[in-house]
């Protein structure tokens, strides 16, 4: 099979539709809408359904790539979104209040998915916080994730969201090219 699908998730802000509008080969689609809830405090539009791009490999491989909205209060549209994908990218946003939440708040809402994928992590704004540093995200996270890659990522640097999006399809199958 020539096609896959990769979903992008995490908490409001974390860069997940920056991060597709980098790797995407095509004009991404976005559903940003005006946030009119606390989410406006952070940020002046959010996604309310997804977002999509296309990724094409060397080889005539293509990954679709679906952003999930941010917020809970649409996760309706998670469930909706994994089916059919072959991992997940968590993106963290190192200088939200309580990133380990997110993280694990993320890694519950998707433990299903990640449990018959895999599964990737992004820790993004680790230029405007510093800590926790990637050691510690490693020392929180659960045992069954020991072997998860995590990055520092910059969700606007094509290069560093293609190393994640590597790493995750290096760890279904060790023979993709990408």
């Amino acid at each position: 099979m020539n096609d896959h699908k990769i979903i992008f998730t995490g908490p409001v802000g974390a860069g997940k539709s920056t991060a597709i509008r980098s790797l995407s080969d095509i004009a991404p689609v976005s559903t940003d809408e005006l946030a009119t809830d606390i989410t406006a405090e952070r940020k002046e539009q959010t996604t309310v359904a997804m977002d999509y791009g296309v990724l094409k490999l060397d080889g005539g491989e293509t990954v679709h790539l679906y952003g999930t909205p941010g917020q809970e209060r649409f996760n309706f549209m998670w469930d909706i979104l994994t089916q059919g994908g072959i991992g997940l990218v968590l993106l963290i946003n190192n200088s939200r209040p309580a990133p380990f939440t997110d993280l694990h708040f993320f890694l519950s809402a998707f433990e299903k998915f990640i449990d018959t994928t895999a599964l990737a992590i992004g820790i993004t704004q680790m230029d405007k916080a510093d800590s926790p540093t990637l050691d510690d995200y490693y020392r929180e996270l659960p045992a069954k994730y020991f072997n998860t890659p995590i990055f520092e990522v910059d969700a606007r640097q094509r290069h560093d969201v293609v190393i994640l999006v590597e790493s995750l399809l290096f760890s279904l199958d060790q023979c993709l090219e990408a």
